[in-house]
């Protein structure tokens, strides 16, 4: 049968509208990139100069002059406060660095990394940034949170963190490490004083969207109280997630108190059952996340040392201060240091 001159019109809009759309995304990637290059190159150019000169004492004066000039000439863009954010960017990333970030970030979150003055966490929140699609906003507020004092990589060697952000930036392969913390913070619960496990877990559950947002992104609920059956005997997991980019099911169990050794073997329980029964073909083996009220580092360390399959978190529902979350890794990396010699 012929396509009908609706049909045909429908099919040829359809696949121009596709066209188009591609042409002005190609479009706004080249005219990002060529906008973050210009901006680098004004920075990195001033910067030199200044050295060169022996001018850096007197740097802010001449990029107020600076500023009226450019300004005068090419309108809006150039202010002093803007000029200074150029320089900031060309202070803490090279070239070749910015050639590359700049085909998938923006300048603006250029402008929030350049206020991270460790390389490192730098790398993390610009790789994290790019594998997660994060906005600007979303970048602002994961540094504000202390994600990466938070995560669970942020403990390991540096040659680790490389390693995995390397693999992460090349072939776009999530290190799990990178995706789970080792503190969750649930202030939006408006738990009582006394709560049960059945009341933390419904409270998740009401909250569902913000917990989701505490966990990250890729997270996708699937079940609550999840039946497992074991020689007839039913076990009960409390949170079953599916983690799209890690390809993995997440189990999760709620834990009051600290942790303890026993619900290591009980999470292994679930997750081999998880593996038996649920796993899809092509996925990967389950992981699993035990949430404690209370953290004892050591315990945790020692019993679940290089073991990828069980993380164990401490859950907060009350926001500390940023204090407590470097304090607390700083303990982490100690402890991990003396195990290691």
């Amino acid at each position: 049968m012929k396509e009908t001159e609706i049909a045909i019109k429908n099919r040829l809009f359809n696949d121009i509208a596709c066209l188009i759309e591609q042409a002005k995304n190609k479009t706004a990637i080249f005219l990002n990139a060529e906008i973050t290059m210009l901006y680098w190159n004004i920075g990195n150019y001033i910067l030199k100069e200044l050295k060169l000169k022996n001018q850096i004492t007197y740097g802010k004066q001449i990029i107020v002059t600076l500023s009226q000039d450019l300004t005068a000439k090419f309108g809006k863009g150039f202010t002093y406060t803007a000029l200074t954010r150029m320089v900031k960017v060309a202070e803490l990333f090279t070239k070749e660095n910015i050639a590359t970030l700049s085909q998938q970030l923006s300048w603006s979150h250029l402008i929030e990394l350049a206020h991270i003055e460790s390389e490192l966490k730098r790398e993390f929140y610009s790789q994290m940034s790019i594998a997660q699609n994060w906005s600007v906003r979303n970048l602002r507020k994961q540094i504000d949170s202390m994600v990466y004092e938070r995560s669970v990589i942020a403990k390991k060697p540096k040659k680790i963190i490389k390693q995995s952000l390397n693999k992460l930036n090349k072939n776009n392969a999530l290190h799990p490490d990178l995706v789970f913390k080792n503190s969750y913070i649930l202030d939006f619960l408006n738990l009582p004083v006394d709560y049960s496990e059945k009341e933390l877990e419904n409270a998740l559950i009401n909250n569902l969207e913000r917990f989701i947002m505490e966990l990250g992104n890729g997270f996708a609920f699937l079940e609550r109280q999840k039946r497992i059956s074991v020689d007839s005997i039913d076990y009960y997991l409390d949170l079953l997630f599916y983690h799209r980019k890690l390809n993995r099911l997440i189990a999760i169990d709620l834990k009051l108190g600290k942790f303890k050794p026993e619900y290591k073997a009980q999470m292994e329980l679930y997750l081999r059952w998880l593996e038996k029964y649920e796993k899809q073909k092509n996925e990967e083996k389950p992981i699993g996340l035990l949430l404690c009220s209370e953290g004892n580092t050591e315990h945790i360390e020692l019993l679940l040392l290089d073991e990828d399959s069980i993380k164990v978190a401490q859950y907060l529902t009350e926001l500390p201060s940023k204090e407590w979350f470097i304090e607390k890794l700083h303990k982490a990396i100690e402890l991990v240091k003396e195990q290691n010699k």
